[in-house]
């Protein structure tokens, strides 16, 4: 029963914080695999709640903020878009700023919603195990 529960802790972690995640996985003591998986798994969660939410208040969001479309392209966060799109977006906002917030910026700035969490998702599988082994490589580093 404390599997399933260190299990579900790091799925919530992951859910939350990605960076939080993987290092809470390796305190429990959890196999490095187990936790890269299901840090990712809750990450990708997370991504994919703040899409299906994120469409409906887009629009009203942008609306409300910047009144008409040709504001909205002044936006600097809507130039740093157009330069890196949505594979950068991807790949760098789990490391950045989380997997939630890359996703509610990708929907703010109209992107696709299945190309986004596609890279999204690429993003945090990558991430995950990333910071899994850099993490495993310290601690047998340590343990020498």
């Amino acid at each position: 029963m404390d599997y399933i529960i260190n299990l579900l802790t790091i799925y919530i972690a992951g859910f939350l914080e990605l960076w939080l995640a993987v290092p809470l996985g390796f305190i429990l003591k959890l196999p490095p695999s187990i936790t890269a998986i299901f840090s990712a798994l809750g990450s990708v969660s997370s991504a994919v709640l703040v899409a299906l939410a994120g469409d409906k208040l887009r629009n009203r969001y942008l609306r409300w903020r910047y009144g008409s479309d040709e504001r909205i392209k002044e936006n600097r966060i809507y130039r740093v878009w157009n330069r890196y799109g949505v594979v950068g977006l991807g790949l760098l906002s789990p490391l950045l700023f989380g997997a939630p917030v890359g996703t509610a910026l990708g929907i703010l700035v109209g992107a696709d919603r299945n190309k986004l969490l596609s890279w999204m998702t690429i993003g945090i599988i990558i991430w995950s195990a990333g910071l899994t082994i850099a993490i495993f490589l310290g601690i047998l580093t340590i343990n020498l």
